[in-house]
């Protein structure tokens, strides 16, 4: 338990000490909605181009792209907001004390607007002709089932982010390549399913400029308790929270 409360250097504690400076509010609230919306953007327009190209782009593809999205977005703005990109991460980092629970509204609304403007960008660029990338159980499967499977790959995708982040195994910039590795893994054998969306804002954007909200309960209580159930089995692998590395990369250190 001691590597869990890892020291950090003096310039590491003055960037986690200016995360309280609201000054900096509005820039991580922005670089969560922008990364947000790029993260949908892909996650979203991979089945819309594939509808219009008749199959082009494929399932692996589609479920490929949104990680490696996530990759980049962790290495190039992690540093900013910790990259949640997601309100279920968001959640799980607070109720693991390495995050403010004052910080979570601003940013799952933050989320939820970048999500919201990718999906409305589709529309404009391609038409109201396409789903948009709305997730709902696939063809054969059950509401339930679907709801099991957000759960299941949501309480995965939580405990690689929590465990990543932990001062016992901060692996810095190979966070990166774990969440957006699951990410890619979760969709290949899952997507079929349920979308293998694992995130609530991901769901509610294209939802909302679609009008479509068919299952969207499913893609909200799925990742929440996920999250919740990722958050126990950290408790009990690791302790409460993270320690000092785990809070820099929740909150980010820019």
């Amino acid at each position: 338990m001691v590597a869990e409360h890892l020291p950090l250097s003096p310039k590491q504690r003055q960037q986690v000490a200016q995360f309280d400076d609201r000054t900096h509010e509005l820039r991580r609230l922005g670089a969560e909605a922008f990364g947000t919306f790029l993260l949908v953007l892909v996650a979203a327009g991979a089945p819309v181009v594939d509808q219009l190209t008749h199959g082009s782009i494929g399932r692996v593809a589609a479920v490929t792209a949104p990680g490696v999205m996530v990759m980049a977005i962790i290495l190039f703005m992690g540093a900013n907001s910790g990259a949640h990109l997601n309100p279920a991460v968001t959640i799980a980092f607070a109720l693991r004390r390495d995050f403010a629970w004052r910080r979570v509204p601003g940013y799952i609304v933050a989320q939820s607007i970048g999500a919201t403007l990718a999906a409305l960008t589709l529309r404009l660029v391609f038409g109201s002709g396409t789903a948009l990338g709305v997730t709902v159980p696939g063809h054969g499967f059950s509401q339930l089932q679907a709801f099991a499977i957000e759960t299941l790959l949501t309480l995965g995708l939580v405990s690689v982010v929590l465990g990543a982040a932990s001062g016992a195994q901060n692996v810095g910039a190979l966070s990166a390549v774990a969440a957006g590795g699951y990410v890619v893994l979760a969709g290949l054998w899952a997507s079929p399913v349920s979308g293998a969306s694992m995130n609530p804002a991901r769901s509610l954007g294209p939802a909302l400029i679609s009008g479509d909200f068919t299952g969207f309960w499913i893609y909200l209580a799925g990742p929440l308790l996920g999250a919740i159930l990722a958050s126990g089995a950290g408790y009990l692998l690791r302790g409460p929270g993270g320690g000092e590395a785990a809070s820099a990369a929740a909150q980010g250190t820019g």
